[in-house]
């Protein structure tokens, strides 16, 4: 037995978790990581396109951004859209996923509050003042996405149902009823699309169609930064995220704290929807949201719960997936390539967490040296 003992060995490597790293170090890495991203994305890009790497960048940048310097800024507006849409739909998941309820629903949610939003501006929106009709439309689409926010955690909470799947489902629910709307309402025509209804749709400030988007979707990030940091429900949240037996220990009711959360989560994100119907397209079809509610659950992750990182990596995703389709275009390169693109600096975001978070330590041999 003892010779067993001797003759057990060390292994090669062994990871272990890092309890000595600075923040600013860790910022440097995530920093580090995204410009090496940038760089391969680059490298790769001049190979298949034949332009060098920073023509490819250059086209990137006026495929996002336009002639800016120009004084031209309608591209620029366009981006800060689509960047606060996903940031809006990242903001609502992400009091569920800090309490660890996988809410995977954020598409439907946001489909649900605008087609709430798109009934309320076809039904009665000649009917009541234009001011009513606003204060309607928010609140009717608020409650939708509440709903549908509620019903998987109401089962969770008292069934112990998999919330994951089934917030999913709740994705291709909501979709199907929007796509019945759609055909409903177009019944008369047989067009299948419906056309931009002009009441109840959100004011122009200063001149910019998206100005008001950008403007609330600024002020939920600071309202959701300050609700999950420093309000007794964010307290909750955080409790119940780390430990449900703490929390009921604690004292704290878990069962509403699920409730209450998923209630806000889908909210939130029934806000985008309503953005997107009211204030962008006003009309609603299945792909309204186009998909960025999952990319939402990634920005999420990767803004670890802040909604400040959160809208830096919204901005970021956003310039990489409108830039390489930009480049794909100019060179004729298949579809797939914006995801390429983007894939790979996101892949060296979420790999550089590993490395902040661990650290690999190889054998040692007697002499104190590397095996």
């Amino acid at each position: 037995m003892a010779d067993m003992v001797k003759k057990t060995k060390e292994p090669l490597l062994h990871i272990a978790k890092r309890d000595d790293i600075t923040g600013l170090k860790a910022w440097l890495i995530r920093i580090a990581a995204i410009a090496i991203g940038l760089l391969l994305s680059g490298v790769i890009s001049a190979l298949l396109t034949g332009a060098s790497f920073f023509e490819v960048y250059e086209i990137m940048f006026t495929g996002v951004f336009g002639r800016i310097f120009e004084g031209k800024t309608t591209m620029l507006w366009r981006f800060l859209q689509q960047t606060a849409i996903l940031l809006c739909l990242a903001l609502g998941v992400t009091p569920a996923f800090k309490m660890r309820f996988w809410n995977c629903g954020a598409e439907g949610q946001a489909l649900i509050g605008g087609l709430a939003a798109m009934v309320c501006m076809m039904k009665i929106g000649n009917a009541v003042p234009y001011p009513v009709l606003l204060l309607i439309i928010v609140v009717a689409s608020l409650a939708a996405g509440a709903l549908w926010g509620l019903i998987p955690a109401l089962f969770h909470a008292q069934y112990r149902t998999n919330e994951t799947l089934f917030t999913l489902m709740m994705n291709y629910v909501a979709t199907q009823i929007v796509a019945y709307y759609v055909v409903y309402t177009t019944a008369g025509d047989g067009s299948g699309i419906i056309k931009p209804v002009a009441t109840g749709n959100l004011p122009v400030l200063l001149g910019e169609k998206y100005l008001l988007n950008v403007l609330v979707v600024l002020m939920l990030t600071v309202a959701v930064f300050i609700y999950l940091k420093y309000s007794k429900h964010g307290y909750e949240i955080a409790v119940v995220g780390e430990s449900q037996n703490t929390a009921r220990y604690v004292g704290i009711n878990v069962k509403k704290v699920i409730i209450r959360t998923m209630v806000i989560s889908g909210a939130v994100c029934a806000v985008a929807g309503m953005l997107m119907v009211a204030g962008t397209d006003h009309s609603i079809n299945t792909n309204t949201i186009g998909g960025q509610g999952f990319t939402a659950i990634m920005i999420s992750w990767l803004g670890q719960f802040n909604p400040f990182i959160m809208a830096a990596m919204s901005g970021l995703v956003t310039f990489l997936e409108t830039g390489a389709a930009k480049v794909a275009d100019s060179f004729f390169l298949n579809s797939s390539y914006a995801d390429i693109v983007s894939g790979i600096v996101i892949l060296f975001v979420v790999g550089c967490e590993f490395f902040i978070r661990y650290t690999v330590k190889f054998r040692h041999n007697k002499k104190g040296g590397n095996a």
